[in-house]
């Protein structure tokens, strides 16, 4: 975790913060703004978090041991308390001219904030635009409370305690999946039509990928069996490259009797010619006709097992979304389901961002509109909880 201290006079709290996060299983590293270097010094930061503390953007000797972009990758939350009513600000316009607000933008971690300024600060309206600005990008806000005040004041805008702060990212904490074993699929097929073109979709795997990265991070061991994607790997035990669909079901089949859950999130083409050209296809006809076979469906081969895993599908569709997804998951008697529309203006293929609804037996829930890296994490909570209760159900 990262946990950025703004330069508010309750900085000195976050010293206990460190503490009580670590009590929790984080390991935490500590980036300070300049004002906040005035109330508290790193070298306190640094003793009790056991890092060192990073508080400019240009130091060359921290630039040549974790850069500020490695440390942006390194994070799966980043936590600012005191989040000041200009950090707010400079992180709601996308300002990025210190390290924190930097690391801000170039991380995909969960950002957490825990406001703390005079109770007319916060009461302002453009504080407050300022926080549903964050929040509606995802953003954690955990208080203010209310209370005495620095300055003298008594009323809404302290900063948290660090024992709350820290109960209330405990649960990010818990890795729910350790010790359980993931096969996910991601990505889409390539079918080909000779050695130079294929038949394919738009999916990119970056929901797949942010799905396995996710999982990881609740402590699965992930097995990500991918299509052809642009992507850099995420960290999983193990990732398989496949191309088309009959090399997934074969990578998937290989796998399947070791997982305890399988998500295919994978767009795997339905049809593939049936008789690929040895030879490029010139261009010398008028018409060209293809003749199609269909390819297995590998998520209702992995539902139909004796045993099964516990199995969530993806719906991708362009039009009655719910109905075809609960068809879906009907049909193929599937534990999971998680449907999204696509070809719309919003979400979907080769999108940075998305929505999903999940059904499952007797019951559903909606995730918004929000990058796919935070809905990712959102679903694989979801589908752990989900996982957990039948797995409870079952023992």
């Amino acid at each position: 975790m990262l946990l950025g201290i703004g330069g508010g006079i309750s900085a000195y709290k976050s010293v206990d913060l460190v503490r009580r996060l670590k009590e929790r299983g984080f390991d935490v590293r500590v980036v300070m703004t300049h004002a906040a270097t005035a109330l508290v010094t790193p070298l306190t930061f640094q003793a009790v978090s056991g890092y060192p503390v990073r508080t400019t953007l240009l130091d060359p000797a921290a630039e040549a041991g974790m850069s500020h972009i490695e440390l942006a990758r390194w994070a799966d939350w980043l936590l600012i308390a005191p989040a000041t009513a200009d950090l707010m600000a400079r992180l709601a316009a996308g300002i990025a001219d210190d390290l924190l607000t930097t690391l801000a933008l170039a991380t995909e971690a969960q950002l957490c904030l825990a406001p703390a300024m005079n109770q007319h600060m916060w009461r302002h309206p453009a504080t407050q635009e300022n926080l549903e600005v964050l929040r509606a990008r995802g953003a954690r806000i955990l208080g203010p409370a209310e209370g005495d005040q620095a300055c003298g004041d008594v009323g809404l805008g302290r900063m948290l305690e660090p024992l709350e702060i820290a109960e209330a990212m405990r649960p990010l904490a818990e890795r729910l999946l350790t010790g359980t074993r993931v096969l996910l699929t991601a990505g889409p097929t390539r079918e080909l039509l000779d050695p130079v073109r294929y038949l394919g979709n738009r999916s990119s795997g970056r929901m797949g990928y942010a799905l396995a990265s996710a999982l990881g991070h609740l402590g699965a061991q992930v097995v990500l069996v991918s299509g052809p994607t642009a992507l850099p790997v995420p960290k999983v035990a193990e990732s398989i490259q496949v191309e088309t669909a009959l090399e997934m079901r074969a990578a998937v089949m290989e796998q399947v009797a070791s997982c305890d859950l399988f998500v295919a999130t994978a767009a795997v083409a339905d049809y593939r010619p049936a008789e690929p050209a040895a030879r490029k296809i010139k261009k010398d006809a008028e018409e060209l006709t293809l003749r199609l076979v269909r390819n297995p469906d590998i998520l209702a081969e992995v539902a139909a097992l004796t045993p099964p895993p516990f199995t969530v599908g993806f719906a991708a569709e362009t039009d009655e979304v719910e109905r075809h997804a609960l068809a879906k998951r009907t049909a193929k008697g599937l534990d999971m389901i998680a449907a999204n529309r696509v070809g719309g203006e919003r979400g979907g293929f080769e999108r940075d961002e998305n929505a999903l609804t999940v059904f499952w037996d007797g019951g559903r829930r909606d995730l918004p509109m929000m990058p796919k890296t935070r809905l990712a994490r959102e679903l694989a909570a979801l589908i752990a909880e989900r996982y957990l209760e039948r797995h409870v159900a079952s023992t």
